[in-house]
């Protein structure tokens, strides 16, 4: 489980393709001795198990993971390439601040980015969403985009506004993204249980 704060960025240093599967390793600032193999970590996010850990030409950490066809076909790691900037973060421990809300790094769709509009304090991004995931969407609710717990501000059919503060832009890879872009949405999963229970009523 994870909370959707990002407590860094990493950069994909290698990719193979192995078949139908995507072997990746990305670079990071997280001390080596403190990921395990087998742990899981958020990429952007995406839950990704560590397959393999090491360190990079320049010195820092590099951890590895395989990327398989439903997760290729269903985000946006099939388009993850050389330098392609990532959010992380690692897994939750019992007793951990929740900061964020409860994110499982199972991703349910693609979101597009719609319009940026830099407001001066503020950066809203109007986004749209796949219309069979929409429905889970609410004015105020939490929703986690690219790995990034965020409160929706307005909700118009498939289409949703999120505020982004300065410090957000600045420690994750918000500020790289524009118009066009599609990034990983997940819905938040207590709204996707009450549907499910209103649908079984």
């Amino acid at each position: 489980m994870f909370s959707g704060i990002v407590s860094n960025v990493g950069s994909v240093v290698e990719t193979v393709e192995r078949n139908d599967v995507k072997h990746i390793a990305i670079a990071c600032d997280y001390m080596l001795s403190t990921i395990e193999i087998g742990a899981s970590i958020a990429c952007s996010g995406i839950c990704l198990t560590v397959t393999g850990k090491g360190y990079h030409e320049g010195g820092g950490t590099v951890f590895e993971a395989d990327l398989g066809p439903e997760t290729l076909w269903v985000t946006t790691a099939g388009r993850w390439d050389l330098g392609t900037r990532l959010n992380l973060e690692r897994s939750l421990r019992l007793g951990d601040e929740l900061s964020g809300h409860m994110v499982s790094g199972h991703v349910d769709g693609l979101a597009t980015i719609l319009e940026r509009e830099d407001m001066g304090e503020t950066t809203r991004f109007t986004f749209e969403a796949p219309p069979d995931l929409a429905r889970f969407i609410a004015a105020k609710g939490s929703i986690c985009l690219d790995g990034t717990s965020l409160t929706v501000n307005e909700v118009e059919g498939n289409r949703f506004t999120c505020h982004l503060i300065p410090h957000t832009l600045q420690v994750t890879t918000w500020n790289g993204h524009k118009a066009g872009d599609t990034v990983n949405l997940e819905v938040d999963m207590i709204a996707r249980y009450v549907a499910r229970l209103a649908e079984a009523e």
